[in-house]
Formats: structure tokens, sequence, C-alpha cells
């Protein structure tokens, strides 16, 4: 995962747009960071190792700049591997997010013909093919040939020195294009963007887009044909706020604080998205949840709660693993997929073979305009507005909260569910007073040392303690297993 974002438009202050961006996404990547931007006929980089923080750039005044912030799959923390990476003739820029999965045999090739490599990242194979291509081609149809070429889930970023135009492609990882007046944005994620526009493109897998300065500088096209398309524009509702840490120090905190409001708002004003959902529940021949890591844990959550509920069976799958059960499914069968981002390509390849067995999909996502939301028969976004923090929180409670009521309308008690989850939203404030922050405070410091952490619980909490043990690792990077209580003895005590 890395942060990608771009700017071509008619402001001359291209590199300081692409590094407030490029803090905004700095969750995505942040042991390396870049920014080129053209300057006449050349391109001029600036690229340094460790977290942007508060860093300022000396790049020359332009119109048009890309930039990246990175977290390393392929090479070392250096400069050298730091993003964007540049062609032989310096004259094209590439960033990248996703795995190059042929980039050794690509890069065998191109060195056979002459290119020499400064990094040992797999990106760096993109703007020596561009090269190769526009010997025979223009720009965009040379970033076509060339992303045709790769092989794995990636999304690109490209200026070219002699053009006016950036190019962006994608097949798997997410890119967003944010339109505004005569300038267009382009980024790995919504927030990024969203100080400029709320008007924005979700690129679909297998499709470029081509930015120019003029008011009708964007062209979509399809991949490999290059055949163009039309671009449908959707208009988010977050809000600029949505995107800062405001009084907080973390912006996982700041989500944290926002879990009452998440509630709260799902109780309220999901009573349509519900009662449709629990509608095709009842007319399906077999329900699946399935969802990765946090989204897994609000599916196993959700099998319980209908169990116990709405006396409603449900199967629940790990979706990596979901390939493994896929036999069952008919073009009868209801798929639910859980996703914060929307962009899970554990949970988005199952999906594809579902609907190829003519199942329906349903999305519980938080992003507008994701893969899986687009992929989806029926959509549900969960509202909770954009989250950073790796450790997902308020997007984990909006899921119970759907999970909860979509229980209770199965179970023709909808109005109870509603009267529970104000409560809970209630409670979950109650649970954030500084009085009661103190014995919290109090249990951290007495595990913060340890080094390994069981969390166990039984039924509805057997998720809770998946959940909880899954948080701990991933913030503290203590050891720690989530075990159903009657587990304990096997094994783990041992």
């Amino acid at each position: 995962m890395c942060g990608i974002f771009g700017y071509v438009g008619k402001k001359n202050t291209a590199a300081e747009i692409v590094l407030e961006g490029l803090k905004l996404l700095e969750y995505r990547g942040y042991d390396s960071w870049g920014v080129t931007v053209k300057s006449g006929k050349k391109l001029v980089v600036d690229k340094h190792v460790g977290k942007i923080g508060d860093a300022k750039v000396k790049l020359p005044k332009s119109t048009i700049g890309i930039g990246h912030t990175r977290w390393a799959t392929h090479g070392g923390v250096t400069v050298a591997n730091a993003h964007p990476h540049l062609d032989c003739t310096k004259t094209v820029a590439v960033i990248h997010n996703g795995i190059i999965e042929n980039f050794e045999e690509l890069k065998t090739d191109l060195i056979k013909k002459g290119h020499k490599f400064l990094s040992e990242t797999d990106t760096e194979v993109v703007p020596h093919l561009i090269e190769q291509y526009l010997k025979k081609a223009g720009f965009a149809s040379a970033v076509r040939d060339a992303f045709n070429q790769l092989k794995g889930l990636n999304a690109i970023v490209v200026a070219y020195a002699p053009s006016q135009e950036i190019v962006a492609a994608k097949t798997g990882s997410p890119l967003v294009v944010g339109i505004g007046k005569n300038e267009f944005f382009v980024a790995s994620d919504a927030a990024g963007i969203l100080k400029h526009t709320r008007n924005m493109l979700f690129l679909g897998d297998n499709e470029m887009v081509i930015l120019g300065p003029s008011a009708d500088g964007l062209q979509l096209l399809s991949l490999p044909s290059g055949k163009k398309k039309k671009p449908v524009f959707e208009t988010i509702d977050w809000k600029i706020e949505d995107v800062d840490k405001g009084k907080f120090d973390y912006f996982m905190l700041k989500e944290i604080y926002e879990q009452p409001k998440v509630i709260r708002n799902i109780a309220q004003t999901y009573t349509d998205q519900i009662t449709s959902l629990a509608k095709a529940i009842e007319q399906a021949n077999g329900t699946f949840f399935i969802g990765a890591g946090t989204a897994f844990h609000a599916c196993l959550a959700g099998t319980y709660l209908f169990s116990t509920i709405a006396h409603t069976h449900v199967n629940t799958a790990v979706a990596s693993e979901f390939n493994y059960l896929e036999d069952f499914l008919t073009n009868k069968s209801l798929i639910i997929a859980l996703s914060q981002s929307g962009e899970t390509i554990d949970v988005i390849e199952p999906l594809h073979r579902a609907k190829q067995k003519g199942s329906k999909v349903v999305a519980v996502t938080n992003v507008l305009g994701s893969s899986i939301y687009r992929l989806s028969d029926h959509k549900l976004l969960l509202g909770a507005g954009p989250e950073k923090a790796v450790a997902s929180t308020k997007a984990y409670i909006a899921k119970l909260s759907v999970m909860i009521l979509l229980a209770y309308s199965l179970a023709n008690k909808f109005d109870h569910g509603k009267k529970l989850l104000l409560a809970a939203a209630d409670e979950v404030g109650r649970l954030l007073q500084e009085a009661n922050l103190k014995g919290i405070k109090k249990l951290a410091l007495q595990l913060r040392s340890v080094e390994h952490i069981y969390t166990i619980g039984r039924g509805l909490s057997f998720a809770t303690a998946l959940e909880s043990s899954l948080k701990i690792k991933e913030v503290s990077y203590i050891h720690t297993e989530g075990l159903a209580g009657g587990e304990l003895k096997h094994g783990t005590i041992a």
C-alpha cells in the first residue's frame, strides 16, 4: 500500500499541491517519499527517506506534478528506491502502487536493450518500458502499451516532460480522479483530494485516464484496447474536517471518538437500506458473509447475531478462503461482502467468481465508487467518513451496527434494534469520558511490557476476542492471540 498523488492544471504551485496531498496520504506509506514536477522540457525530482512530517520541497514553479509516499516491497528504504522513478532520458517519471509480478523478466529484457537501472524496485521497469514504446508511439499510447505488459495488481501515474498531460492507469490498486475547474487531481484515496473537490471519477480495473489542463481535458480509456469510455462522476459527501486530526494527536484517537456519531447515524437514517437488504436475504437461497481481517470479525459477529436474534442461518468465511467454498454457489446465492476500503483484493477476487456463477453480491463498504461498491448488485455505504488509522475502529463499529439492525429487521423488530443502537452510542460516549479512560490507561500500563497476550470470549464475544487481539497486534506489536473460551485448554496453556 502506497500513497499516490498527481496534479495538472492552471496553478503553477504543483509541487506544493502534491506535497500537501502526500501529507494527507502518508498513512498509506511512510518510509520514504518524493515529488516530481515538469520544468520546461525536463523533470525535476526531490526524494527523501523517512516520514514527510512538516517537510517542504524546493522545486521550480510548475503546472504539472506527481508524488508518492512509499511502503517498501521491492528494495530497501533508500533514496534511490523512493518514487518517482525515471527512465534513461530523465523525461518520463512514474509513481506506482502494487506489485509487478513479472518485473524481473521485463527488467532483463530492458537491460539487454541498453537500459540502465538505478534502484532495486519493481517500479523502475515502467518508465523504461514507456521510454521504449515512445520510440514508436505517442505519450498516452506508450503508457497504455507499457501498462498492458505488467502482470499483477497495479496502479501508476506518469508524467512526461514534453507533454502537458499526466496519464494514470490501474487494475486492482485504487485510483481516484478529482475534477476541478480547468484542473485535475489523481490520488490513491479520495481523502487526499477532498480539500480541492468533491467531484470525482473512481477508475475501474483495466481503465486509463489522460488528464490535461483544459476544461475538457479528461479522456477515459478501456485497457488493453485503448477504446474511449464515457466517464461516470460521483460526488462524495465527506467534509474537509473529516480528513484532519482536529484537536487529537492521532487519527486513531479521532476515529475512536467519532464512534457514537457513526452509530447514531446508522440507527437514525438507515431504515430503508436495512429493510431492502433484509428482503434480499429472505429471498436468497444461501447467504454468505465474507471479509478480511477486521471485516471478517464483523462477519463472524453477524453469524452469531443472525442466529440468536433472527434465527437465520448464514455462512461466514475468510474472503481469501472463499475460493475453496464457491462450489456451493448458485444463481440464488447472496454474497454480502464487508470492506472498509472497498478495495481489498482478497474480497474482490471471490466476488468476480461469484458473479460468474450468477450469484448476487451486496457491498457493505465505507467508500463510494470503490471496486467492491461498483461490483455489487446492492450497495450499503457505512457512512463512517474517512478512516486513516491502520487499525479500523469506527468502520468496524459501523459494520456491527449494520449487522445488528439487519438481524432485528429479519426478526421484525427493527425499532427495538434501533433503540439498542442509540443506547450503545450513549454507552460508547460514557466509556470515552475521562473518568473511565483512567482505568483503561492503568490497564494499558500493566500490559505494555508483557510478551504475550491472550484474549478470550464465548458466543458473540468470540468475535470481539479476535478483533481485540488484532488491534493489539496492529497497534502495539505485542504477540496476541484471540481464542474461543473453551479452546484455551487445547494447546494454548501448554
